[in-house]
């Protein structure tokens, strides 16, 4: 992976705090050259562009209709054609090989990505969606963990104060690079009334403080669902070329479908499993987990916002239930595991809620449920 020449920013080293809130940059004097033409076309430099025209087989995007939220600088670059295919050959989005590398110098922040998403959701300025997912992974390189910030987060899910990372730590650090690619205008699923269903992390060895990550993203494993559609964001996180950290990330975007999407009869509901703890859920959880991971969404922090997405009230963030119920078995769990978890209903803020967690060989299964016994998720660490 290509570093970044002294000088051409302030620092090689890329903080948690950076990442959420720094800009992206453009990386080379061509580029430039590229995005003041552009202007000088009546485009406008600042805009963070669509990335199909960069993938093997891309140009759905025409930059003279989309209209993306605004970034400090959108600077992106091909760091090669795609590997194993020849010049020209139409892009497999299926196929690794196939997928172009565009590096950027930076994580983008997360908040002009959430504008452009909302700016896309707008008839007639939106990007047109793709029948497939793009053939293209973004990458970022060096970043480096924010102590502060890790220190804050730990308390606000639960865990103890360690040098070591919580497993869905490295999912907050590369966030907002996974955002980059699904607020492209035509990304498949509009980020608009996505459903995350499922989160899946592979830890291969103990991440550390000290350890500074590169991040490479793509989607892939798009498919029909009874209510629209389905995909798989894969975000995977590297320290010296090795593979230390992997989560996989399912989406549903919802559509109307010719059956109605009815309700599966799932007949009686079992019982819920004896509690092993309980929890208040507060409505800070929803501004505090905003702070710490960056993630703004205002269904988890505004009254209002939730009510225009269809809720009656606030939700936690499903990563956070995540987080709470791993915090729970801190102290539990070996250097490398799998954690797999399947999202059902939302945890309403203010809300109460009960942890169960059982033992196996090996492993454990647990679950977050609320006091009429219905689930919010079930997981498993493997």
């Amino acid at each position: 992976m290509a570093r970044r020449k002294r000088g051409d920013e302030p620092s090689d080293d890329l903080s948690v705090g950076e990442l959420i809130d720094g800009p992206t940059e453009i990386l080379t004097p061509e580029i430039r050259a590229a995005a003041l033409a552009r202007r000088a076309d009546g485009d406008d430099l600042e805009a963070t562009r669509d990335l199909s025209h960069l993938a093997p087989g891309g140009g759905h995007s025409n930059p003279s209709t989309d209209q993306p939220a605004q970034t400090s600088h959108a600077g992106t670059r091909a760091a090669g054609a795609a590997v194993g295919g020849p010049a020209g050959a139409a892009a497999a989005p299926g196929d690794p090989a196939m997928r172009a590398r565009v590096e950027l110098s930076r994580v983008p922040a997360a908040g002009p990505l959430y504008r452009r998403a909302l700016l896309n959701a707008v008839p007639g300025l939106g990007g047109r969606r793709a029948a497939a997912v793009p053939a293209v992974e973004l990458a970022v390189a060096g970043v480096t963990v924010d102590p502060e910030l890790l220190a804050d987060y730990d308390r606000v899910c639960g865990f103890r104060l360690a040098d070591r990372l919580p497993a869905t730590f490295p999912h907050v650090m590369g966030f907002p690079l996974a955002l980059r690619l699904i607020t492209a205008p035509d990304f498949p699923i509009p980020l608009t009334g996505v459903v995350h269903v499922g989160n899946r992390i592979t830890v291969r060895r103990p991440v550390t403080v000290t350890d500074r990550l590169d991040f490479t993203t793509w989607a892939e494993n798009l498919r029909p669902h009874d209510r629209g559609r389905q995909l798989d964001v894969v975000l995977v996180g590297s320290v010296d070329g090795e593979e230390v950290w992997r989560g996989v990330s399912t989406y549903l975007g919802r559509q109307r479908t010719p059956d109605g999407g009815e309700r599966r009869d799932h007949g009686e509901r079992p019982a819920p499993p004896a509690a092993t703890a309980r929890w208040t859920v507060t409505p800070r959880v929803g501004t505090d987990y905003a702070r710490v991971s960056g993630d703004h969404n205002p269904i988890h922090t505004s009254w209002l916002g939730a009510r225009l997405l269809g809720f009656p009230r606030p939700i936690a963030h499903g990563m956070w239930s995540k987080a709470r119920c791993l915090a729970a078995l801190e102290s539990r769990l070996p250097d490398a595991y799998t954690v797999d978890v399947v999202f059902k209903l939302p945890v309403p803020l203010p809300g109460a809620v009960a942890f169960s967690a059982t033992a196996l060989d090996p492993g454990w299964d647990f679950s977050l449920y609320d006091r009429r016994g219905r689930p919010h998720l079930a997981g498993t660490i493997r």
